[in-house]
């Protein structure tokens, strides 16, 4: 371990202008003799089985990501936070970190367990994680827990049903020792823990600011981009985290959304400033406090900001679209210890012709393309890039690969009533004939908008949103000049970077295989082998249909005739010795 790494890793944070929640960056991951004695030991213990999702917990606890946490809370602390949004000490902490092992087998141990005793938790292989050190044990009750951390006992809230579907009776609490880190497969190579952007930022790259974005189920869109570009201004540095866990399969897969990510990232952000590295931390989906955790966790891999849009961490309709900003004015600003920006929506406004807000463009609906992750999400289904103006095609070319499901089912629907999904984005088009144009007779109904709505309305986008008729144009002359003086470097550079990102999904994808099980644990989160080979099959074809890049070279066979050139200026009779 380096000299600037100890630093880290000891907690000298004096010369850093961000300290980590609660003071400290918790490290409870064993090493050299004390790891070698945790693994005797935990062969010798009381075992307890826990899922993926706790076991990502337990890491996150361990590496410092929930810092000032060192494991799962005890009554007091749990109470505390469930009432007051704050750990036992005041400390400000939004939501419990519980324990609370569910299955017979799991339960029969927790009957013999007391407190002062260590356990060993182990994954579904039955391999040792952690030791937990029990400090307490103790009953809980689950609708009040519910109705405390997300304000409704609607077993339709994923949170709320997580809790009676996952949860047992029981809850230990007590320090965690980190036995084993979980591989992260095909995001090993981008991982970050707290540790290494604290030196990264601070000692590396000399940053004296840095903001966190974290980013849930789309992929990178330009209401994103407006965000990031707008700290860029102000801030040094800029760490964006999407989720790689727990997403339900009807989004973006995980993978897809990190490439898009790199794409983005490696044509249109200084590439000297912006970190990406997945996040892989387990969904709690408790809104408004979910924003605070988010904002908590930015602070302990060393953000001085975070960047918090609408509705961040909303599901559906059960909060408040600004409820994720408005749950920051219970909070001193100095004692939650780190900036908070808040962004309103975002969307585009082609009367502005740029991405705005509410807060900057005064123009209504009628010019504006709302930016919706769902609605994305949709339109890729169908099998549609959204327009540029809402997602680069960069980002959109890779998405669609990795949508699920993909297409539509017999009937010609899809998850969303396509209603909704044109309404979401299009608000216009409900009261107007076209993007600006007369309003409409008699204004259209969400029920019935079909999927030739959706086509006509992205078809009108495209046309109109920066009349489009100029990129037609290009796109002929792109293919057609010969005199390639008049085409700009960017299109064969452009097509340069469709072939080497395709060709980066597929390397991808041919590790992702060698990863992937023959028969998937679940068969609408995760995919097995066969699946896998699909998609790379998928991938070659689209590398294969990808278009040729024009070159000086390849140029000749297009200016061919068949005299001479010279016989062209002068006499049509040839000279002596020419046929």
């Amino acid at each position: 371990m380096s000299e600037k790494q100890t630093a880290v890793h000891e907690n000298k944070f004096a010369d850093y202008p961000q300290q980590p929640h609660g003071g400290k960056l918790v490290d409870k991951v064993l090493t050299g003799k004390e790891l070698e004695e945790g693994l005797v030991r935990a062969e010798q213990l009381p075992k307890i089985m826990i899922d993926q999702e706790a076991v990502i917990t337990v890491e996150m606890i361990a590496t410092g990501v929930l810092s000032p946490n060192e494991g799962f809370m005890n009554q007091t602390d749990y109470n505390s936070v469930l009432t007051k949004g704050r750990l036992d000490n005041g400390l400000i902490w939004p939501v419990p970190l519980s324990f609370a092992p569910t299955g017979k087998r799991n339960e029969k141990i927790v009957k013999t367990l007391s407190i002062g005793e260590e356990v060993a938790l182990v994954n579904e292989e039955n391999i040792a994680i952690a030791i937990l050190k029990l400090d307490d044990i103790f009953e809980y009750d689950k609708g009040y827990r519910a109705s405390h951390l997300f304000g409704t006992t609607d077993r339709n809230h994923p949170g709320v049903d997580a809790i009676f579907r996952r949860m047992g009776d029981i809850a230990l609490g007590g320090a965690l020792s980190l036995l084993q880190r979980m591989d992260w497969g095909p995001f090993e190579k981008l991982r970050l823990e707290p540790k290494d952007t604290w030196h990264e930022f601070y000692e590396e790259k000399k940053f004296r600011s840095a903001a966190g974005f974290i980013t849930g189920a789309n992929p990178l869109h330009r209401g994103h981009e407006y965000i990031h570009k707008n700290a860029l201004e102000e801030i040094d540095g800029l760490l964006l985290q999407p989720l790689v866990e727990m997403a339900k399969r009807e989004y973006t897969r995980h993978e897809f959304r990190m490439l898009s990510y790199r794409s983005v990232l490696d044509t249109y952000y200084p590439k000297d400033r912006s970190i990406l590295a997945p996040l892989r931390v387990t969904y709690i989906f408790a809104g408004p406090r979910e924003t605070v955790l988010h904002a908590l966790i930015m602070k302990n891999y060393g953000c001085t900001h975070a960047l918090i849009g609408r509705d961040h961490a909303g599901i559906g309709d059960y909060y408040d679209k600004y409820a994720s900003h408005s749950i920051f004015d219970q909070y001193d600003p100095e004692e939650l210890g780190i900036d908070i920006r808040l962004f309103h929506e975002v969307f585009y406004c082609t009367r502005c012709d740029s991405p705005a807000t509410g807060q900057t463009c005064p123009h209504d609906e009628q010019y504006r393309i709302n930016i919706s992750g769902t609605g994305i999400r949709e339109m890729l289904r169908h099998g549609i890039m959204p327009p540029k103006e809402i997602v680069r095609p960069e980002s959109a070319r890779i998405a669609i690969q990795g949508i699920q499901p993909k297409g539509l089912d017999e009937e010609g629907n899809s998850i969303s009533p396509v209603g909704k999904t044109i309404k979401s984005m299009f608000p216009f088009y409900l009261e107007r004939m076209r993007l600006g144009g007369r309003k409409r007779i008699r204004p259209l109904t969400v029920e019935e908008l079909t999927n030739l709505d959706l086509e006509e309305v992205n078809l009108d986008v495209r046309s109109n949103a920066d009349r489009i008729y100029q990129e037609v144009f290009d796109e002929f002359t792109s293919i057609g000049d010969t005199n390639r003086n008049l085409q700009p470097e960017w299109i064969t550079e452009a097509r340069e970077d469709v072939r080497s990102q395709q060709q980066m999904v597929i390397q991808y994808l041919e590790e992702k295989i060698e990863l992937a099980p023959v028969v998937a644990s679940d068969e609408f989160m995760y995919q097995d082998k066969e699946e896998s080979q699909r998609e790379l099959e998928v991938a070659r074809d689209i590398l294969a249909d990808s278009p040729a890049i024009i070159r000086g070279e390849k140029l000749a066979s297009r200016t061919w005739n068949i005299l001479p050139y010279k016989r062209y200026r002068g006499s049509d009779e040839p000279e002596d010795g020419e046929v």
